[in-house]
């Protein structure tokens, strides 16, 4: 019943981003099971039982675009790259 209450996603259960740090878990299994877990507990359900892996999130900049990234690369750095 957990591991189907978590893959419904984050947002299912009310939070704003798909995360599961311990806390959300651990809220999870609370309103699915009624049962009160430590952080500690929550991380050897996840690991062990159901086998899941600690993963972090990617961050990037808000600002980055792909396309001026890929033209510096294919026309500046072979300039600068060949060097004086």
């Amino acid at each position: 019943m957990v591991r189907a209450a978590l893959e419904q996603g984050a947002q299912t259960h009310g939070f704003e981003a798909d995360l599961r740090p311990l806390k959300r878990v651990g809220a999870v299994v609370t309103r699915t099971m009624g049962v009160v877990l430590s952080r500690a507990s929550v991380w050897r359900l996840l690991t062990g039982r159901l086998g899941w892996s600690l993963q972090r999130p990617e961050w990037q900049a808000v600002e980055r675009d792909e396309s001026k990234i890929a033209r510096w690369i294919a026309h500046e750095w072979p300039r600068i790259k060949k060097g004086p």
